[in-house]
C-alpha cells in the first residue's frame, strides 16, 4: 500500500480539524477516508508478505455450479506459491518464504522439506515458481527462486531457474539454467513455469520493477530495455518477458527475436508482470495472465514473438501517470518490434479495475463434467475469484456474450456468469491432476492449503494436516 500517500493524507486532515469547525472536518474527513479505500485498492499484485497472505483468513470457498463441490487436500502451509504434481497424491509444494519444496504424499507432508535453499523474500521475491518433467527413467524439477546471499531475507543475488533431479526424496545435482537480474525490483519477478508440448522449458519474468513507481518504492531506478518497448532503450537483460529453453538451459533454435543472448531466448515480450501461463491442449497455444499497473489486467493468446506491448499500453488504455489510465489505444504504434520480429495483439479478456489474475490452466480432462472439458479456468488474489470461460470454435479467443462482448469487464455484475467461485483466498496456482480433478492453492501466512475441485456426488476424501 501506498504508505507515502497515507502520511500526507493525515497530516493534511490533522490540519484541517484546527483550521475548519466540526461539520465542515467530518464532510471532509469522509472525502479522505473515500480516497484511503481507492488508494488501498489500487495497489498491484504483489507476494510479499507485507502485503497478501493475511487479507482473507481462513477461506470457506464457495461453486456456484450444483454438480461440484470443493474439498480440503491439506491445511497448514506458510506462503504456498505453487505447486507440481509426480504422480497420482504425489504432489511437490513450495513455500515463498521459507525457500522450501515439501512433498505430500498420499495427504501426508513430509516431515522436513526435501529441498531448503536460502531466497530473499521481500514482496515478489522468494520461491515462486515449480514445474515437474517426468521421463527417461528420471523426474527434472524445475525451481523458479531469488537466491539469497547467505539466509533467508538475505540480500538478492539474483531471480534464478534451476534444474533438480528427484530421487529418494531429494531434490539433487542442481543445474543453474538461467541467472536472471532481481534489480530494481522487489516487484514483479513473475514465476510461472510450465512445460511446453515441445518439451521445452517456459518461464514468465516480469520487468523488475524496470518501468518503477515511486509510490510504491521510496528509492526508484528505471531500466528501461527494448523488451519494455523502448527503442534506444538497454540491452536485453532477460526481463519483461516470457523465456524459453531447453531442459538443459540451451537457446531452442536460433531464436524468435535474435541470434543474440538472451534475446534469443525470448518466446514473448512486452510484459509488466504475469503469474499466469499454460497450453491449450487442444490447440497447443499458449495462453498467459498479466498484471496492469491500476487497471488492465488481462488474458492474453501468446503466440512466438507476442509483444503484450508494456509499457506502452496496459489493457487497452495507454499509462498516464501512477494511477491514471489514458485515452484508449487500439493500436500502439511506437512499440519496439526487433525488426519486424515481434508483433503486437491485444488482450483477449481485460479487466478495467485491479483484480490480480495470477493461474490459468485448461481442464483437459472430463473428470468434473463434459461441459467443463478443455474449457479455461483463471485464479486472482485480490477477490479470492475463480473464473470459467468457455474459448471460440477456433479457440484463438473467449467466447463472451452480452455486456462482455466488448472483452472488458468494467464492473461486477457484468461478470457474474462467468464466476466459477468466490471465496477462495488468494489462489496463487491451479492445476489438472491426475486423476482429473482441479486443485487450487491458497496463499496465507497462517491458513495456506490445497483445496480440490470434484463432482458433487463424489465421495469425500479424508482432508490432512
Amino acid at each position: 500500500m501506498n504508505q507515502i500517500a497515507y502520511k500526507l493524507l493525515l497530516l493534511f486532515y490533522l490540519t484541517l480539524f484546527v483550521k475548519l469547525n466540526r461539520k465542515r472536518f467530518v464532510i471532509a474527513l469522509s472525502f479522505g477516508i473515500l480516497s484511503l479505500i481507492l488508494i488501498g485498492n489500487s495497489c498491484s499484485l504483489s507476494y510479499g508478505q507485507d502485503v497478501q497472505g493475511t487479507k482473507f483468513g481462513r477461506v470457506v470457498p464457495k461453486i456456484y455450479p450444483h454438480d461440484l463441490k470443493v474439498e480440503e487436500v491439506f491445511l497448514g502451509l506458510h506462503f504456498p506459491t505453487r505447486m507440481a504434481f509426480v504422480g497420482p497424491d504425489d504432489i511437490l509444494v513450495i513455500e515463498k518464504n521459507n525457500g522450501t519444496v515439501s512433498r505430500i504424499l498420499n495427504g501426508t507432508i513430509s516431515s522436513r522439506p526435501i529441498l531448503d535453499v536460502n531466497v530473499a523474500t521481500k514482496m515478489d521475491r522468494g520461491m515462486v515458481g515449480i514445474a515437474v518433467l517426468n521421463g527417461l527413467n528420471r523426474t527434472y524439477v524445475f525451481l523458479y527462486f531469488t537466491e539469497a546471499d547467505s539466509k533467508d531475507g538475505g540480500k538478492a543475488l539474483g531471480n534464478m531457474l534451476y534444474r533438480y533431479e528427484l530421487q529418494n526424496d531429494k531434490l539433487i545435482r542442481p543445474k543453474l539454467l538461467l541467472d536472471l537480474p532481481a534489480t530494481p525490483g522487489p516487484i514483479h519477478n513473475g514465476g510461472a513455469i510450465v512445460i511446453g508440448p515441445d518439451g521445452n522449458v517456459y518461464l514468465s519474468v516480469g520487468d523488475i520493477h524496470g518501468s518503477c513507481d515511486v509510490n510504491v518504492t521510496r528509492s526508484c531506478h528505471t531500466v528501461k530495455t527494448k523488451t519494455q518497448n523502448y527503442h534506444n532503450g538497454d540491452d536485453v537483460d532477460g526481463r519483461a518477458g516470457i523465456l524459453r529453453v531447453t531442459p538443459d538451459g540451451d537457446t531452442v533454435g536460433s531464436g524468435i527475436l535474435g541470434n543474440s543472448d538472451p534475446l534469443n531466448k525470448y518466446y514473448a515480450y512486452g510484459i509488466r508482470n504475469s503469474f499466469g501461463l499454460n497450453f491449450d491442449p487442444v490447440t497447443g497455444n499458449l495462453w498467459d495472465t498479466e498484471n496492469g499497473p491500476y487497471y488492465g489486467d488481462e488474458i492474453n493468446l501468446v503466440k512466438p514473438g507476442f509483444n503484450s506491448g508494456w509499457d506502452k499500453v496496459a489493457g487497452i488504455w495507454k499509462p498516464n501517470g501512477t494511477f491514471n489510465m489514458g485515452g484508449i489505444t487500439l493500436k500502439p504504434n511506437n512499440l519496439e518490434d526487433f525488426g519486424g520480429k515481434g508483433k503486437y495483439s491485444a488482450p483477449e479478456f481485460i479487466w478495467s479495475h485491479t483484480t490480480g489474475p495470477t493461474a490459468i490452466t485448461f481442464v483437459n480432462t472430463d473428470k468434473l463434467g463434459k461441459q467443463y472439458q478443455n474449457d479455461l479456468l483463471v485464479g486472482d488474489v485480490h477477490n479470492g475469484r475463480l473464473w470459467h470461460f468457455d474459448l471460440n470454435e477456433n479457440r484463438t479467443g473467449l467466447s463472451l456474450k452480452g455486456e462482455l462482448a466488448d472483452k472488458i469487464a468494467n464492473y461486477y455484475n457484468e461478470t457474474a456468469g462467468i464466476v466459477l467461485g468466490d471465496d477462495f483466498g488468494e489462489i496463487t496456482d491451479i492445476k489438472v491432476g491426475p486423476d482429473g480433478y482441479v486443485y487450487v492453492v491458497v496463499y496465507s501466512k497462517q491458513y495456506g492449503e490445497i483445496l480440490r475441485i470434484v463432482p458433487a456426488d463424489s465421495t469425500p476424501k479424508s482432508p490432512e494436516k
